[in-house]
């Protein structure tokens, strides 16, 4: 700390007069849950803040800026590449900002539109939405553990829906740093909201605005409106969509916590009415290849979804995930967040306990899971059994009857076949894919004496790629215990999980894969943000330097310097 900045203590007291000493975490124990990532990734902080209104984020953020210390801005904390949570060494001691008790959505414009304060989540929206026929950017997957609505526009977030592409806005309420190093609100929602920072931050926490205030700006867009146009060109030679592509990266969009992010303002969806889900299996990635580009190019309705897993992961979430389905389908998406902290806090009980074993809470989850039977219906048992490659194929208006006229002249082949699903069966497969990334997961844990490291990849294919299921060489094959390949189909964005055997070199399998990557054309992280698993590509970074030109806000994201100014 500076000889021109208070010391650690000054500045803890300080934060305490702002928000109260309750809200001011400090010491490991308390701040554990803070500063460990979701998947991964962890660090000391000198303090974890808890702000209960706008204006106490904006006066905890001055003081800051004030002693010369790192912030990291976090809100649900479920980000999958740890870029929500310190990691490592900083050479400047490092506040965290959990935004969760900043809740409120304010809907504009006959619920066309949201205003989403920083601690909604996902799902918070789709419940205020859903009373008026709409619904928010993504409906199921991050929505499930209590993942928030900024936290998806701050990443670039992807999501399953294919005609709405990622998540993205022009119109954002934010504080910065600015070269000179003073904090400033920039305030681009496109509403007057007056021109004091307490008195705009006070009104847009309140919603304390008319119809009158709020302008619509034909430059600014509160969503991604070309990418259904975008996703349909399947003979271009890039993806449709990743992280680091430059026409989805504008101010808080893509910006991955280098500003902080205090209120967006976003587009909502016409809900879907009667809607068909296809279950289609193959032996044939060509077959699949060829159904994907018809659909895309000759179709006139675009699929609602696209969603494929290989019969590996599969079998892995069969067993591994059967918990994580069953609790959704009997306590419904509001309670698992709960859940998730209700396991949280039994793994530091774990800790604390020597005698506990190691992954206590995924061992009891395993054990419950086992009490029930089959969860999985008889024709979706079948295909396994049948098809190595499965793909669900969710239609909705004119596009059922294309979906289903267009099936049942493709199949059946030697190669493929497929059926149309009920409601259950359709509910049951799309919960199924979901619980694949959380199954990778619990295997490692249940197998930790035959299993190391997992390495998540998350890459984005080119729209012609034709050869997109991954032939790995046996130099790397041999190093992996198990391989979990599940995507969203249409957009070639594909999840690819690698459970490494005991002694395998983490990061030099990791090399090996990037580079065999890289000579696909492919682009990578496709839509999780690069968080500390990734290096972020130029374009990327350049964001990042315009957005915190002092490296005062999450320094050392992607791979980037962790030293203020950059230097």
């Amino acid at each position: 700390m500076s000889a021109h900045h208070p010391g650690p203590q000054s500045l803890i007291r300080a934060l305490r007069a702002i928000v109260g000493r309750r809200h001011i975490l400090t010491g490991p124990s308390r701040t554990r849950r803070f500063t460990t990532g979701h998947r991964l990734g962890e660090g000391p902080a000198l303090a974890v803040a808890r702000p209960g209104s706008l204006v106490e984020f904006w006066r905890l953020l001055s003081a800051c800026v004030d002693a010369g210390v790192i912030v990291i801005m976090q809100s649900a904390n479920t980000g999958l590449t740890g870029g929500s949570t310190p990691n490592g060494i900083y050479d400047r001691p490092v506040v965290v900002i959990n935004t969760l008790r900043l809740k409120g959505i304010h809907p504009i414009s006959d619920g066309r539109q949201v205003v989403c304060l920083p601690g909604a989540t996902l799902h918070e929206l789709e419940t205020l939405l859903e009373p008026m026929g709409r619904d928010p950017h993504s409906v199921i997957g991050s929505s499930c553990i209590g993942a928030s609505v900024l936290g998806g526009i701050c990443n670039n977030s992807g999501g399953s829906l294919i005609q709405r592409g990622p998540a993205y806005t022009e119109l954002a309420l934010f504080a910065q740093v600015g070269e000179d190093g003073r904090l400033r609100l920039v305030n681009h929602l496109g509403i007057a909201l007056g021109d004091e920072p307490e008195e705009i931050l006070r009104r847009v926490e309140a919603g304390a605005f008319a119809e009158d205030d709020i302008d619509h700006p034909e430059e600014r867009r509160a969503s991604d409106h070309d990418y259904c146009d975008h996703v349909r060109k399947i003979d271009e030679r890039t993806p449709a969509r990743f992280n680091a592509d430059p026409a989805r990266l504008y101010e808080a969009s893509g910006s991955a916590g280098k500003i902080a992010l205090l209120a967006a303002r976003l587009d909502t969806f016409p809900k879907d009415g009667a809607t068909t889900t296809f279950y289609v299996g193959s032996n044939n990635i060509g077959d699949l290849t060829e159904l994907r580009r018809d659909i895309l190019r000759d179709f006139a309705s675009l699929p609602i979804s696209g969603e494929y897993f290989h019969r590996e992961a599969f079998d892995v979430a069969a067993r591994y995930g059967k918990d994580t389905v069953i609790a959704i389908e009997r306590l419904g998406t509001a309670r698992l967040p709960l859940l998730f902290a209700l396991k949280s806090r039994i793994d530091d009980l774990g800790r604390k306990i020597p005698l506990l074993p190691e992954h206590l809470s995924d061992r009891l989850l395993q054990l419950a899971g086992s009490l029930f039977g089959e969860h999985l219906p008889p024709r979706m048992r079948e295909y396994r059994d049948r098809f190595e490659h499965h793909l669900v194929l969710k239609m909705g208006g004119a596009g059922v009857t294309e979906a289903r006229q267009y099936l049942q002249d493709r199949y059946p082949t030697a190669n493929g076949d497929y059926f149309e699903c009920t409601g259950t069966e359709s509910a049951k497969a799309f919960l199924h894919r979901f619980a694949i990334a959380g199954a990778a997961m619990r295997y490692r844990a249940l197998h930790a004496h035959e299993v190391d490291h997992i390495i998540s990849l998350d890459i984005a294919l080119r729209r012609n790629d034709t050869e997109w299921f991954e032939q790995l060489p046996a130099s790397i094959d041999s190093k992996i215990a198990k391989k979990l390949y599940y995507a969203h189909f249409f957009c070639h964005v594909f999840h690819q999980d690698y459970v490494l055997a005991k002694g395998a070199d983490p990061a030099a399998v990791k090399r090996q894969l990037l580079e065999l990557l890289d000579a696909r054309g492919a682009e990578y992280p496709a839509e999780h943000n690069v968080g500390h698993v990734y290096s972020a590509k130029k374009v990327l970074q350049d964001h990042y330097r315009s957005l915190d030109p002092t490296n005062r806000f999450n320094p050392g994201i992607g791979g980037t310097s962790r030293a203020e100014h950059w230097s």
